[in-house]
């Protein structure tokens, strides 16, 4: 029983091909989830997983339903939607979440148009992602994003820390902050656009926040944050697709509803910043009153 239930379900090809790509995506999302939050950027994912879309349209558009067309388009997408919305709120004033919220929700009604006047693509497999579409070019496209995101990352680490906590003091030292927003946004872009196969456009993101937001109640520091990050999604991709075998629903969503659950137990019961640690606190703050 146990071993249909856990072990079965990965000796079907295409069950291991999409357990490789979102342990890859595991190990390189939830690190920049985690410098989303520190940067209070944490929405910026929601607007490249809408942004991206018209570009996956345009390359499903132009070369089929070829993996590395639609990502190519996916990441120039994304990279002009956070251009532009930048350039808009320079060029105005106008705060830069307000652009980004016109720009994204453009740029999803085009996707979709894009996508429905298409015959032979489904939509809800592009939206939500299909465990089937994880071809061996898919998995050497999210194992090769992963290859770039970790070392670049670890090249930038210092500064980008920086930038993110004291970006006045970095401009003024002529840290070249912008290089490393720049690089930063980048690679969160191609995260997100390596994600679509087998997660879907709508739900990528969620392998890259939900496990951040949730390691804060793991670990109070940034590195340890970092590794609770990647574990909790380690964890909340296999428990995902055997979810998804099993009751037949889309890998995006099952991915993503675990990471959820994983999320909101950490928030319930986690070691640090959680329910249970405030009503502890409150509990030796009443006490210590009691004795005094």
């Amino acid at each position: 029983m146990i071993y249909d239930l856990l072990v079965a379900p990965f000796a079907l090809g295409f069950m291991r091909r999409a357990l490789a790509g979102c342990l890859a995506l595991s190990c390189a999302a939830p690190p920049l989830g985690v410098f989303l939050v520190l940067r209070r950027m944490s929405l910026m994912s929601d607007v490249m997983q809408h942004g991206v879309l018209p570009g996956i349209a345009l390359g499903a558009a132009v070369a089929g339903l070829s993996v590395w067309a639609m990502g190519l388009g996916g990441v120039l997408a994304g990279l002009i939607v956070a251009l532009l919305a930048g350039w808009l709120s320079r060029g105005h004033g106008a705060r830069e979440d307000s652009q980004l919220a016109g720009v994204y929700l453009i740029a999803l009604a085009l996707g979709v148009a894009l996508i429905s006047a298409q015959r032979g693509i489904d939509l809800t497999h592009v939206l939500f992602g299909s465990v089937l579409a994880v071809d061996d070019m898919a998995l050497f496209a999210m194992a090769g994003v992963a290859t770039i995101a970790l070392p670049v990352l670890a090249l930038i680490w210092r500064p980008l820390i920086l930038e993110s906590l004291d970006p006045g003091f970095l401009a003024a030292t002529g840290g070249r902050g912008a290089v490393w927003h720049a690089l930063f946004l980048a690679l969160v872009v191609l995260c997100v656009v390596s994600g679509f196969v087998a997660l879907g456009t709508l739900m990528s993101v969620g392998l890259m926040m939900l496990p951040a937001i949730g390691a804060r109640h793991w670990s109070a520091s940034l590195a340890g944050q970092i590794r609770a990050s990647v574990v909790l999604a380690i964890l909340s991709s296999v428990v995902g697709l055997l979810l998804s075998y099993h009751t037949d629903i889309p890998a995006g969503p099952a991915i993503v509803l675990t990471a959820g659950a994983a999320w909101i137990a950490g928030t319930l019961c986690g070691p640090h910043a959680s329910l249970r640690e405030s009503m502890s606190g409150h509990r030796r703050v009443n006490a210590a009153g009691k004795i005094g």
